[in-house]
């Protein structure tokens, strides 16, 4: 078994090489865009080839095993060489993921959105439901995440929220989850306990540093400041720290209001923005790209990728792959990898 042709560890090898030289240059730690930009991709790298050499490892520790065992004629190995095996195997496949994802901004950390749709207090109630997931699916990811806005219910739930998702190639497998997800539940909330059907939409953009350019221009801006609310803290509380900023030409609006500083607030609403108006740039640029942003869906019947059934019975079904499962709970407690493994190959498939 040698993947190491088609992983092409030399070249990346090299590349690591060549990025962390790039560090001790005198005036490199001077430009704060460049050094984010090469830290990203020296961690990416570094990730990379560490899964390999392990793998690699694994496979000689295999190859040990099957050799005792012949030698030996011990069946009592029998079990932990396959056991090893499908582990292997696991591991294979989350590489082949990986070399899936090629896309400009696949390794980029990624900014997450939920909005409530139809369903009123049901819709609500599963927008913080789909936070929850996402959460937990970065946590066992290993990713960071900041909730940079969120917008309570009144009654229950949350009417939207926007999280940045830090780690290597978040963007990458972030992407596969956007678009409408569908709820069918006995509600918690309906005084005769009836079948609710409830939407929340999910938007996901890379995030993009300063070296990609996006033209903003000051007087295209409606910058408004106002006072936080939630969670916080006095200060953020009683402050005009939050910040929404109003593109004017689009009406693409962004707003953050998680950071004690109106200022910090403000720099990570920039950065919002010129994430989505890049997406939009993309979306203009290419004609099949813009039939899929431009003209998306309303969020209710009819437009879903994503079915979650509590009751009659329990499924969790994408109707882009037809990979479904049952185990409702655990997909509502962040297993999402076998809906986004599946989505980046018939992604991958259709190039």
């Amino acid at each position: 078994m040698n993947s190491e042709g088609i992983f092409d560890l030399a070249k990346k090898r090299k590349e690591l090489t060549e990025l962390e030289k790039q560090t001790i240059v005198p005036g490199f730690w001077s430009n704060p865009q460049r050094v984010q930009e090469v830290n990203r991709r020296i961690a990416v790298l570094r990730d990379e080839i560490s899964t390999y050499e392990k793998l690699s490892l694994k496979i000689e520790d295999i190859q040990t095993l099957v050799a005792l065992a012949t030698e030996e004629n011990d069946e009592s190995l029998h079990p932990e060489i396959a056991s090893d095996l499908e582990s292997v195997a696991t591991h294979l496949q989350q590489m082949e993921l990986r070399l899936m994802l090629t896309g400009e901004f696949d390794e980029n950390n990624a900014i997450l959105s939920i909005h409530a749709g139809a369903g009123g207090i049901d819709a609500q109630d599963w927008a913080e439901m789909l936070m929850r997931m996402y959460l937990r699916w970065c946590a066992l990811r290993g990713y960071q995440t900041e909730i940079v806005d969120l917008a309570a219910s009144e009654e229950a739930g949350i009417k939207g929220t926007t999280i940045l998702v830090t780690g290597a190639s978040a963007y990458g497998y972030l992407q596969a989850e956007a678009g409408v997800h569908r709820l069918v539940r006995l509600s918690p909330y309906d005084f005769n306990n009836r079948r609710h059907t409830s939407f929340a939409a999910v938007d996901v953009t890379p995030e993009i540093d300063e070296t990609v350019a996006v033209d903003v221009r000051t007087d295209d801006l409606r910058i408004d400041c106002y006072r936080a609310s939630g969670a916080g803290g006095q200060h953020v509380n009683v402050t005009d720290s939050a910040v929404r900023i109003t593109h004017k030409p689009t009406g693409i609006i962004v707003q953050c209001q998680n950071e004690r500083s109106q200022h910090k607030n403000r720099e990570i609403a920039m950065k919002l923005l010129r994430s989505r108006l890049y997406e939009r740039h993309l979306a203009e640029r290419e004609a099949e790209l813009a039939k899929e942003r431009s003209e998306r869906p309303e969020i209710n019947f009819g437009s879903q990728i994503r079915s979650y059934v509590l009751h009659p019975y329990q499924r969790v079904k994408d109707l882009r792959t037809n990979v479904e499962t049952g185990n409702v709970d655990a997909v509502l407690d962040g297993a999402l990898d076998s809906f986004i493994e599946s989505y980046l190959k018939m992604k991958a498939q259709q190039k």
